[in-house]
């Protein structure tokens, strides 16, 4: 029996709902306005996150996220980035992961390519 843990996205502003659930902010840039003290999360992991050039070319336009995510995912084989996904990776299959962004739109943030990413693996997996 293989037992199946998901992959969410939410803010980091954002109250824990899960139980048990393990909490990585995904963004290279700490939160405006959110105190390191206050923050419930189990791990920053800025490694992960897309190139400042990417970032700043993206500028979270929806009409540009397309494009961005098909290069973040190249960034992606980078090695200090393979290794911090690799690291989600074997996270995600031990419970559930919520990975976490401060922007106000994470459906078309970094977190929801790799949690695509991650949950295509799962399924294949």
């Amino acid at each position: 029996m293989t037992t199946r843990f998901g992959v969410r996205v939410g803010r980091v502003y954002e109250d824990r709902t899960l139980d048990g659930e393990v909490r990585v902010l995904v963004d290279r840039v700490w939160p405006r306005g959110l105190a390191r003290d206050a923050a419930d999360l189990d791990w920053w992991c800025k490694d992960v996150a897309p190139s400042n050039a990417l970032r700043k070319w993206y500028g979270h336009d929806p009409s540009r996220f397309d494009e961005f995510a098909r290069r973040y995912r190249v960034e992606l084989d980078e090695p200090g980035r393979a290794t911090a996904f690799a690291h989600l990776r074997g996270l995600a299959a031990q419970q559930t992961l919520t990975l976490l962004t401060a922007t106000r739109r994470p459906e078309i943030s970094q977190a929801s390519v790799l949690a695509e990413l991650l949950e295509g693996e799962n399924s294949t997996g």
